[in-house]
């Protein structure tokens, strides 16, 4: 059985698609998929770009292509918001850039 996203996530995604496309939050599922909600290209691209301001991510137009569901989303953001988590990690355990004194 796959994993169940974090609920809070859900929440967030959900929330933002409703928004979005002024329709009840209560009426998004994790199942829903976007042709059910009535969501076309041009709404898709409203949606991520709300996303990525909510979550302070950005979305590769190639993730865009493939989101075709609610679920397919939670699970997109959570990867990126994920590996957004592992650079800033990575960034803070970094050493110091060494001081290039030749010019």
């Amino acid at each position: 059985m796959p994993e169940q996203p974090d609920a809070g996530l859900v929440s967030k995604v959900t929330a933002v698609i409703a928004k979005s496309q002024r329709i009840p939050a209560e009426t998004i599922t994790l199942d829903s998929t976007f042709e059910e909600l009535k969501i076309d290209s041009l709404d898709g691209i409203s949606i991520v770009f709300e996303l990525e301001n909510e979550f302070g991510i950005g979305i590769p137009d190639e993730g865009v292509q493939n989101l075709r569901s609610v679920r397919e989303t939670v699970e997109g953001i959570s990867k990126l918001l994920d590996e957004k988590a592992k650079a800033e990690e990575a960034s803070v355990h970094a050493p110091p850039a060494a001081k290039d004194d030749t010019a």
